[in-house]
């Protein structure tokens, strides 16, 4: 009877630890997958940060060299060439901003995102008209202004960086 009695013991044993290694086990892939899942959150991310930096990048500089083409006199067939492609260039910002605001929840992120692109935006405003482009003092002003907008508009792109930077940093 002993010797049943240790046998139901041993095999109990044996059982209760497979069950508690197999819960352990359970739990640490739980783990990994949860990790593994935080990570690739984390890098769809930085991924829409980068898309929309670089997006909004392209066109900020299609709008300065649309600005500057008006500046320099070119052709009215240049300049058309010029807004086709910053209709183009600000289209592309569309689906890298809709990616940051689904996947990052933070308000000060979707602010400087916001300011970044109505600063960009706003490089249109600072175009000549062809009034403008009629006197040479009036052209220089018209060049310092487009300047003026395309400054602020790099200075909230990198705002922007930073804020995004400090946000994926603290999560």
């Amino acid at each position: 009877m002993e010797t049943v009695l240790a046998s139901a013991m041993a095999i109990l044993g044996t059982l209760l630890g497979a069950i508690v290694s197999g819960r352990a086990q359970e739990r640490a892939a739980a783990r990994a997958a949860e990790a593994n899942h935080r990570e690739e959150i984390r890098r769809d991310r930085l991924k829409a940060i980068m898309d929309l930096t670089s997006a909004v990048s392209e066109h900020r500089t299609v709008m300065w060299r649309r600005g500057d083409a008006m500046l320099k006199g070119r052709s009215a067939e240049r300049i058309e060439v010029l807004r086709d492609e910053s209709h183009e260039s600000r289209k592309a910002v569309t689906g890298p901003l809709t990616a940051l605001l689904v996947l990052i929840q933070d308000q000060e992120v979707h602010d400087a995102a916001t300011h970044m692109i109505t600063l960009t935006y706003a490089m249109r405003e600072a175009f000549p008209s062809p009034s403008d482009l009629a006197e040479a003092d009036t052209r220089e002003a018209a060049k310092d202004t487009l300047t003026a907008a395309r400054y602020d508009a790099v200075v909230a792109h990198d705002r922007f960086r930073d804020v995004a930077a400090r946000y994926l940093n603290a999560t």
